[in-house]
């Protein structure tokens, strides 16, 4: 891929409005590399204990529903080893990391390799990418055909394209924490409440600068907070804040 033809992806990508646009850019180019299958992760709600709530992250992936089950949904990511290894570290790692580390893997990262393995899902690379906020993580992960690639042919793979695939990757990955996250979506109406309280104006303030009254208001701002799965609307804001739901154009 020549200078130009990597200046046109990344223009695609910068010049994308929505997590969908993104990501069908970037699949697009890592599938043609030989990448076919995906999962990109990004939480700024880890802690020491964890990730916290499912539906504060933002998942894409190109897997099929079955591995889906098994290892999202049934929770199984929270011990992948290669999902420890990007907490741990940035930078990209070929997944011969498991098979080089196996006997310092715990019991629960063990079972979460089996799985794969039955699923096929042993070949690839995973980009993890570095944050200044501690909260903040992000990666992804690229594996070859299930059942049918090699590490060996991963590694192949990368040694020719590693480089634009750190590019690309990073990119998409700075774009898509700048756009809003899906599964958060707020009403316009919540959004604009939120923005005014988040400036400093009063329910009071906001009904009137609205043009509703102060019952109508608490309503957006109790949806607003069911909506994000939090108590108060300080978090409310914080959290709307941090999901680029409110002042966005």
């Amino acid at each position: 891929m020549g200078d130009t033809h990597l200046k046109d992806q990344v223009h695609t990508i910068l010049s994308a409005t929505t997590v969908a646009e993104v990501w069908d850019c970037l699949l697009s180019r890592l599938m043609e590399i030989g990448f076919h299958h995906v999962l990109y992760g990004f939480t700024r709600f880890h802690t020491s204990s964890g990730f916290g709530d499912d539906k504060d992250h933002l998942f894409l992936t190109n897997f099929g529903a079955d591995y889906m089950q098994g290892y999202f949904l049934e929770g199984r990511y929270r011990h992948g080893p290669m999902v420890r290894w990007s907490v741990e570290n940035t930078g990209a790692c070929p997944w011969s990391w498991i098979r080089d580390n196996l006997d310092n893997l715990t019991e629960e990262e063990r079972e979460v390799v089996a799985f794969n393995q039955a699923s096929g899902v042993t070949s690839g690379y995973t980009i993890a990418f570095p944050h200044s906020l501690k909260r903040a993580k992000g990666a992804i992960g690229m594996s070859l055909e299930p059942h049918v690639g090699t590490q060996e042919e991963a590694d192949e793979i990368w040694a020719r394209h590693g480089s634009e695939l750190e590019v690309i990757c990073g990119v998409a990955h700075l774009k898509l924490i700048s756009l809003p996250l899906p599964k958060r979506i707020l009403t316009k109406r919540q959004r604009e409440v939120l923005e005014w309280i988040g400036d400093g104006k009063t329910v009071a303030d906001t009904a009137q600068i609205m043009g509703l009254n102060k019952a109508t208001v608490e309503k957006h701002l109790r949806l607003a907070r069911e909506s994000l799965g939090v108590e108060t609307t300080a978090q409310a804001v914080l959290k709307a804040a941090m999901h680029n739901q409110i002042f966005t154009f």
